[in-house]
């Protein structure tokens, strides 16, 4: 009797389980979309566009603002000029993201004749709404040379009219008139408002001979970079701006890489470098290379798995150098390995501590991604990074270690300090939660990613006792498998993603102009519990209004539309993604060879 109960238990299990996995594959997330008529659908899970994965809408087409996929033809038989089709495959364009945007839907496929060797053909369906119905009443459709509706195409064309839009080159950071010949043939070019044009961009001189535009620009409200270094006592936080810096380098001009050289200079006896990953910088080897000759001992830690992936290959070639390295590779425990040595922290002399958000890389150093780098002038601060060092370069990492103690509330210059490691203290749970709860006026978080449930669940509710709660997040991590990105927003807290070329790499709180929290401790699972991170809490007014300043810089320059969507890491949306070399979104393909770039 117990054998068939078994039996009839595993049956019902097979069958619930058959059924997850039915649900699952009808119901794909959108990716990408190419114009209103051209999907591409994620059908393997792994948040690539693969081939097989990009989906032509049957017997309809649509204008759009993707200058390479907007068809001149299409607007002369309907007879309005290519500049105003272009404007209403704006309007086009903002209502596929609208209804399609990073939402998961079905298809319904047609036969596999019909199929173009780039594009399958198939209908999608969003809330068991056909999509290609909901493009032909809402005006956008046309079949067989002519608008489905064509009422609805009327006010469209109408409302496109009284568009002001422009032709936005990143790589040049020119904009120009829809109808510019230079416009049109740019290869890293947008269509956006004119009130969207970045502040440092430049009229094209062939198309604005009137002088139009130059002088709308002027008015349109400034959004000046504020002051991104100050100095308080024994404190020094330099803030980097991914917004003006659209490819990194190895110049070593920014102050981040400035200080840490000028750090490695002063350095008498010894540098002690727990490192995530590294990129040559000359300057910066250089420094080493005088350093060591002089006497100065060099101790580094690494992970493991840097200098193994495309992230950090120069990370192996750079610790060969050196006779004191220690990776975080625990022999025989392959669990413990595969935690990351994330941290990213340098002591000079047993007596400054340069930390923060920053990976020493051609991203991180040339001021590419926006981070924080926080330099801290105080022996015991140093002295308990040092012991955290020694824990690790012993052998002892992630889970081995031993809780790290006397390291909170102690004050340094104008500044109460404190300095917490993980996974032994868990920093997240135990200390930031509590300040959240606390929090009286504003929360703002600059921030890579966040899926960390509890601080999400106290976060929004904090908004719900009417605490102003905003968000920047990096474009990679919007629909992540743990990313608690959609549920923060459908619970109203306003996030906006970032749309540019470097990461928004910080992971940062800033909390009622009292506290600020920084390092290199993820707002994640993994950055509480398994990885080797450690974490600021530095209560300073000062310093966090500081960074109070420097997120609402961001907050004014980022668009309200990605308020509402995402924006893809490299696609032409996302500012200087497309010529900058770097593969923004992991998937393989750098710029032009990138999906979202063609």
């Amino acid at each position: 009797m117990r054998d068939k109960l078994s039996l009839c238990v595993l049956v019902v299990l097979f069958i619930l389980f058959s059924l997850y996995i039915l649900v699952v594959q009808r119901h794909q997330r959108v990716l990408n979309i190419v114009t209103p008529t051209v999907i591409q659908v994620d059908l393997n899970n792994n948040n690539i566009v693969d081939d097989g994965e990009t989906f032509c809408i049957p017997s309809v087409e649509s204008f759009t603002s993707n200058l390479s996929k907007n068809s001149a033809e299409l607007a002369d038989s309907l007879g309005i000029s290519y500049e105003q089709s272009l404007a209403i495959g704006f309007l086009a364009d903002d209502f596929a993201n609208k209804i399609l945007g990073g939402r998961n839907i079905r298809l319904k496929h047609f036969e596999k004749a019909l199929d173009k060797p780039d594009c399958k053909y198939a209908d999608i369906y969003i809330d068991k709404q056909n999509y290609r119905d909901l493009l032909n009443i809402n005006g956008f459709g046309i079949s067989n040379g002519r608008p489905v509706n064509q009422k609805a195409f009327e006010s469209i064309s109408a409302k496109a009219k009284n568009l002001k839009l422009v032709i936005m080159n990143h790589k040049s950071l020119k904009y120009h008139t829809l109808g510019c010949k230079y416009g049109q043939a740019a290869h890293d070019a947008v269509i956006l408002l004119e009130r969207e044009i970045p502040k440092e961009a430049k009229a094209c001189k062939f198309c604005h001979i009137d002088n139009k535009l130059k002088k709308y620009s002027k008015e349109i409200p400034a959004v000046p970079p504020p002051p991104n270094i100050i100095t308080d006592g024994s404190f020094k936080l330099i803030l980097t701006d991914f917004s003006l810096i659209l490819k990194p380098d190895r110049n070593c001009n920014h102050a981040v890489c400035k200080e840490f050289v000028n750090s490695i200079n002063q350095a008498q006896n010894s540098i002690d470098m727990a490192i995530y990953g590294w990129a040559n910088i000359p300057k910066v080897n250089s420094a080493l290379d005088s350093a060591a000759k002089r006497g100065v001992k060099i101790r580094i830690i690494y992970d493991t798995s840097s200098g193994q992936k495309y992230y950090y290959p120069e990370t192996l070639d750079f610790i060969g150098k050196y006779n004191d390295v220690r990776s975080d590779e625990i022999i025989d425990n392959k669990k413990l390995t595969n935690m990351l040595m994330h941290n990213k922290f340098a002591i000079f002399d047993k007596s400054k501590v340069y930390t923060g958000s920053m990976n020493f890389s051609t991203t991180g150093f040339s001021g590419f991604n926006h981070n924080n780098v926080v330099i801290i002038n105080s022996k015991s601060i140093a002295e308990i990074y040092e012991k955290e060092f020694e824990q690790m370069f012993s052998g002892k990492f992630h889970t081995l270690k031993k809780q790290t103690e006397n390291n909170s509330n102690l004050q340094v210059g104008n500044s109460t300090v404190s300095v917490y490691f993980s996974p032994q203290d868990k920093s997240l749970t135990n200390y930031v939660l509590p300040l959240i709860k606390n929090s009286k006026k504003y929360i703002y978080i600059p921030a890579f990613l966040f899926t960390h449930t509890e601080l999400c669940s106290e976060l929004i509710q904090a908004k719900e006792r009417g605490v102003d709660v905003k968000i920047i997040i990096d474009a990679t991590n919007t629909y992540g498998e743990h990313s608690a990105f959609k549920r923060l927003r459908k619970n109203g807290i306003p996030i906006k993603v970032e749309n540019f070329a470097g990461k928004m790499h910080a992971k940062a709180m800033i909390i009622d102009d009292e506290y600020l929290v920084a390092g290199s401790t993820n707002f994640s699972n993994s950055g509480e519990n398994k990885n080797d991170e450690n974490l600021l809490i530095i209560k300073n007014p000062r310093l966090t209004k500081f960074y109070r300043n420097y997120f609402e810089y961001f907050w004014k320059k980022i668009p309200d539309k990605y308020l509402r969507y995402t924006v893809k890491a490299e696609g032409k949306y996302s500012i200087g993604s497309c010529s900058d070399g770097i593969d923004n979104d992991f998937d393989g393909k750098i710029d032009h060879a990138d999906d979202g770039c063609q």
